[in-house]
């Protein structure tokens, strides 16, 4: 039986892992839709930086879910 800590901890993994996806998916969609529309070399800069800080974000939540999983 799984106890309530662990319901918590998969709930936060999960979390990350739709972040990280839906990170990925609007990136890419912003490449294309950058490179195909003509924008300028910054606004498409200005994605790749956003994408940057939630990959950042993603890995301090699975570090912080790793250290709670290990406090067992």
């Amino acid at each position: 039986m799984a106890s309530s800590r662990d319901i918590v901890l998969a709930k936060e993994a999960r979390m990350v892992a739709l972040v990280l996806v839906g990170n990925v998916v609007l990136w890419m969609g912003a490449q294309f839709l950058g490179a195909n529309m003509g924008w300028d070399v910054r606004y498409v800069f200005f994605f790749d930086l956003a994408a940057i800080a939630v990959f950042f974000w993603t890995l301090v939540v699975t570090y912080r879910i790793w250290r709670k999983r290990q406090s067992n």
